[in-house]
C-alpha cells in the first residue's frame, strides 16, 4: 500500500505557471514569447558554449531544404549553424536540454502533442545577413511541430541592431527584437516568418524543432 501510495505521488501532475503562459499563447496566438525562460547567468553561460564551439569546430553555411533536398542559398539564408548533440552535450548545454524537456514532458501530459524527437543548433547571423519569409516544414517531411528560438545576444539589443525575427500570424506582421534570455514558440507548420538584416554585431541563438512521429 505505501507502494502504491508513492507511486500516485510521484505521478501527481503539479501545474507549471509558465508553461501554461506558453499554452494559452499558442492556442490563442500560434505563437508564443516568453521573456527570461533562460537567466542571465544561463545566457552567459550558452553563449560561451555557442562561441567556444564557433572557435573549436568553426560553423558551416546553412543551407535551405532538408536533406533530400538541401541547398545553399545566400540570397534567401545567411545564417552559419552547429548543430549540438545532447548525448554529447556541455555543462551549459545540459541546463538547457534539461529546461527544454521538462517543458517538452509537460506539453505531451497536458496537451497529447505527441513529441518523440527533438533538433536544436547553434546559430550565428553575422552583419549583413537574412533569412527571408519561409515555412519551418517540408514537403517531404511535415514532422516539425512547433519551431523555437532562444536569443543569446548581448544584453540591451537595441532595435537598430535588427536582427527581429518577424512572425505574420495575420495579414500585419509582428518584429519581435532577439532580447537574450528570450525564447519564442510558434507553429512550425502554419506561421510563416522571417529573420530581418542585421545591421551590427551578430546574431547569436539557440534554434531548434520539436517534431512528432
Amino acid at each position: 500500500m505505501v507502494q502504491e501510495k508513492e507511486l500516485f505521488e510521484q505521478l501527481d501532475f503539479v501545474e507549471n505557471p509558465l508553461f501554461e503562459s506558453i499554452i494559452a499563447q499558442l492556442l490563442k496566438k500560434k505563437y508564443a514569447i516568453v521573456d527570461g525562460f533562460f537567466d542571465a547567468s544561463e545566457v552567459i553561460s550558452l553563449r560561451e558554449s555557442l562561441l567556444e564551439t564557433y572557435e573549436v569546430k568553426g560553423f558551416k553555411k546553412s543551407a535551405i531544404g532538408n536533406w533530400i533536398q538541401e541547398e545553399v542559398d545566400k540570397t534567401v539564408r545567411g545564417d552559419f549553424i552547429s548543430w549540438i548533440d545532447e548525448s554529447k552535450k556541455s555543462p551549459a548545454e545540459e541546463i538547457f536540454f534539461r529546461k527544454i524537456n521538462t517543458m517538452v514532458n509537460y506539453l505531451n501530459k497536458t496537451c497529447f502533442l505527441g513529441i518523440f524527437e527533438k533538433e536544436f543548433h547553434y546559430a550565428i547571423y553575422p552583419k549583413g545577413t537574412f533569412y527571408k519569409r519561409h515555412l519551418d516544414t517540408f514537403k517531404n517531411d511535415d514532422r516539425r511541430k512547433l519551431s523555437m528560438v532562444c536569443y543569446l545576444n548581448e544584453a540591451n539589443w537595441p532595435a537598430s541592431n535588427g536582427g527581429e525575427l518577424t512572425l505574420y500570424p495575420t495579414e500585419t506582421a509582428l518584429d519581435i527584437l532577439p532580447l537574450p534570455g528570450r525564447m519564442v514558440i510558434f507553429e512550425s507548420q502554419t506561421l510563416e516568418h522571417e529573420v530581418k538584416e542585421v545591421k551590427a554585431s551578430q546574431r547569436l541563438s539557440i534554434t531548434g524543432w520539436l517534431k512528432t512521429r
